[in-house]
């Protein structure tokens, strides 16, 4: 079981996926022009990156938060 998602450990795990995303290329954006559509698919890809290590309850858009076991909207 993975543990608990924390506030520090989502700032640390911020740090490190953007790190990684930053370190390749990532064909599924090449031609986007759209800003909100780059921020939803990086916003999908941190989320699922979080709950391969962590336990936590996402939330969903109609929610208005995104993870609200610790009350953050990504």
């Amino acid at each position: 079981m993975n543990p608990p998602l924390t506030v520090n450990a989502l700032i640390s795990e911020a740090a490190i996926f953007s790190e990684m995303e930053s370190s390749h290329d990532e064909p599924a954006l090449f031609g986007i022009t759209d800003g909100k559509a780059v921020g939803t698919y990086l916003e999908r890809k941190f989320v699922a990156h979080l709950m391969d290590k962590y336990s936590f309850a996402a939330g969903n858009p109609a929610s208005g938060i995104d993870i609200p076991s610790i009350n953050v909207d990504i």
